[in-house]
Parts: structure tokens; sequence; C-alpha cells
């Protein structure tokens, strides 16, 4: 009675964060959106915003 993984989270597309450069995964919240995300965290974005201002 196996139920094999049905996702492939291999195949989904990731990009760098541009504060940090962690690899990000695509998430499901971010699909409407993905081209215009930045960062992996809130805490990467005000981080950012910080060392630039």
């Amino acid at each position: 009675m196996t139920n094999p993984f049905k996702g492939n989270k291999l195949s989904l597309p990731s990009k760098p964060c541009a504060h940090c450069s962690r690899p990000m995964s695509w998430r499901k919240a971010w699909a409407r959106n993905w081209d215009q995300v930045r960062y992996c965290s809130e805490r990467c974005r005000r981080s950012h915003k910080e060392t630039s201002a």
C-alpha cells in the first residue's frame, strides 16, 4: 500500500535571491508574479532596503 510522491519539485523553476543569493524555488503563492519576485523572504527584502539606502 505505497503511495508514490506525485509531485516533482525538481522540475519547478528556481532563481537566486537578490540579497542572499540562495536558490528559491517556485511557490504557488508566487504563480501570478514569479517574474517580479526578487527575494526569498521578508527578512531579505527588508535587509536589502536597509543596505541600499
